[in-house]
This record gives structure tokens, sequence and C-alpha cells, in this order.
């Protein structure tokens, strides 16, 4: 009884299907988002109150929603940042919700993936996101510039177009450092420097990405989790890159399925949680070696842990679509899945590791 307990706290089923959830930061509130049976757009505003759940705000769009953020929103705003199935980029307010409080047309095709940095105190620098379309591009946005990104990664002329289902801020531990991770459906990771304007680093694990993640969006990068089509978990230690073998890595097997999803807990960042096409949730521990360095041909090359599986479960017959950490409490999750149905959660006994 001494591991984790994943427990379903509260379920709700919804007329909808469900793509994306996110904690409201400081606030027992969170948003799930989503498709309507006519291919609009649903964005729900639910509120923990006395071990139930309250239906705060809903507000509808022509397109659907398939992804979110508030991480490139102020505290004292928390805007939600959102992309639809017509490649649009909106923010809103929760207290104005008749209208996005900023809007443009991000991308030619679906926006699948986005994530926020430099507001919410995470990560130094100007707020800005990063959102990634099935166009084949990459695109960073300063939400008090309109209209046109600060920085555009996309395939030159002639050259074939990926579909990129995985972005991720990260490094930005000071107000010039800054990167961006991204993950496509032919297996490339590709990571730029926004400071340098330049390609990092990039590899192939052979195999879709489906998720990116770094432990800390607001630290020197220290590691990296990538999630595939085929039941893989892959954990790049980022702190030392060999000029011939990049950074190492570690692919551990999980899910038996599609690995939607990964998230790591805002409280500790050794421990994440990944989501399966299975319908279950998978929760990590990433052990550090004894020395994370070692001499190899006069060059130091990174050493790479391993990982534990500290529990597993099962909550629905369809994929997970969508997993949040609560930032504020320790253990306390949102999550969504296929079957529409969204589902808080409280995972216990993380103070242990």
């Amino acid at each position: 009884m001494d591991k984790p307990q994943i427990i379903s706290h509260i379920e709700k089923s919804v007329n909808y299907s469900l793509f994306d959830c996110r904690w409201m930061p400081c606030s027992a509130k969170f948003v799930v988002m989503g498709s309507l049976p006519n291919s609009s757009g649903v964005i729900q505003l639910y509120e923990i109150s006395g071990g139930d759940l309250k239906l705060i705000k809903e507000f509808k769009s022509d397109k659907a929603f398939k992804c979110g953020t508030f991480g490139g929103s102020k505290l004292s705003s928390r805007l939600l940042a959102t992309g639809d199935f017509d490649g649009r980029l909106h923010l809103w307010d929760f207290e104005k919700p008749d209208s996005p409080a900023y809007s443009c047309k991000a991308h030619k095709e679906i926006i699948n993936c986005i994530d926020g940095v430099g507001g919410l105190s995470t990560g130094c620098g100007a707020p800005e996101i990063v959102t990634g379309s099935r166009d084949g591009s990459v695109k960073v946005w300063d939400p008090r510039q309109k209209d046109k990104p600060v920085a555009v990664m996309e395939p030159e002329e002639g050259e074939t177009k990926r579909d990129c289902w995985a972005v991720g801020f990260g490094n930005s531990y000071n107000s010039e450092e800054r990167i961006v991770c991204a993950g496509y459906d032919n297996g490339d990771i590709k990571m730029f420097d926004l400071k340098t304007m330049s390609l990092r680093w990039e590899t192939n694990i052979k195999n879709g990405v489906c998720c990116l993640e770094f432990d800390r969006r607001d630290i020197k990068i220290n590691k990296l989790v990538a999630t595939t089509l085929e039941s893989k978990v892959l954990v790049f230690d980022m702190r030392t890159q060999h000029s011939k073998d990049g950074f190492p890595h570690l692919t551990e097997k999980a899910h038996k399925s599609t690995v939607w999803l990964c998230r790591h807990l805002p409280q500790n960042r050794e421990i994440f949680m990944t989501g399966g096409g299975s319908g279950s949730l998978c929760l990590w521990k990433y052990n550090y070696p004894d020395k994370r360095t070692k001499m190899l041909d006069g060059e130091e090359v990174g050493v790479i842990g391993n990982l534990s599986l500290l529990q597993n479960s099962t909550l629905s017959t369809q994929p997970i679509s969508g997993f949040d950490w609560s930032p504020d409490k320790q253990g306390l999750a949102v999550c969504t899945s296929f079957d529409q149905t969204f589902r808080v959660l409280i995972v216990t006994k993380l103070n242990l590791f």
C-alpha cells in the first residue's frame, strides 16, 4: 500500500467529444474543451465545490477546439489560449467570454498542439504561445503583437511537409534564453533555439511523436519526455550533448497502445503521468544515475538513468485525450477521454517520492 493510488474522484459525462483540459491557476476551477456533434466548438469552465462540480461558464465557437493552455498568460488575467480545427488561435477572457480577447488565423489547417510560457510566473521573458499544425509549420506568438508570429519554423520550398503533432517550450530560465521542441508524424523531433533562431538539435525516433514535454519550462533544459504512436515513452537527458551521439535517452514500452500524452507533476519534476489509447494512465518516476556524465574518447557524454512505474490504472475503454495536474494542489488532476467523459482524479502518496 506504499504505492500511489489513482482515484477517480468525480466523473461527468457530456454531449460532445472532449479533446483537452486545463486547470485554471490559483483556483479550484478547470476548463474542458472539444467538438459538438455539428463540428462547432465548446469550452466549459467547472469549479470543484463541496465534493461536486459546478458549471461556471460555457461558450461556443463555430469551429471545434483541439487544444488549450493558460501558460502564456499573466496570473492577473488568466487568459486561455486555444487552437481550433480551422487553424485559428484565440485568447479567451472568462470575465468577458462573448468574443475572444485576441484572435488570428494562425495556420492554414488544424492546430494540433499548443504551449505557453512567460506568463503565470513560469519562465522569464515575454509571454509567448507556440502552435503546431497539420500544415507542417510551428509558429511562436506574442499576444501583444497582433496577427504576426514572432518566429516561424516550417519546411523549405519543395521539402515534404510533415504533420506537427507536439510542441513544447523549455530553457526559459532568463529573459533571453528560450527553446521550442516540435514532434512530427514521421518521428522527427526538432529543437529550435529562439535566441539564435537556429535548429539546435534534431533526431528521429522512427514513430509518430504524440507528445513532447520538458520536465520544467523555466530551468536550464534538463529532461525531455517524448511519447509515440506505438506504445513507447522516451526520456532524453538534455544536460550533455555529445558531438556524435547527441543526447542520451531511454525507451519504455507502455499502455500496449498509442501513448497520447505526458504531463510532469508541477511539485516534483521527476514524476510524470502518461495517458494511453487503451484508456489507461501510467505514473512514472525518473531515477538519476550515480553520475550524469562520463568521458568517452576525450569527450564528455551523458549517462541516462531509468524509469520506475509507480502505478497504472484503466479509467475508460476509450483513449485518454487530455490530462492536467493542478498547479496548486499536489495530486489533484483532471483528464478527458473519448467516451465523452471527464474525470477529476486524486493521486495519493506523491509526497513519498
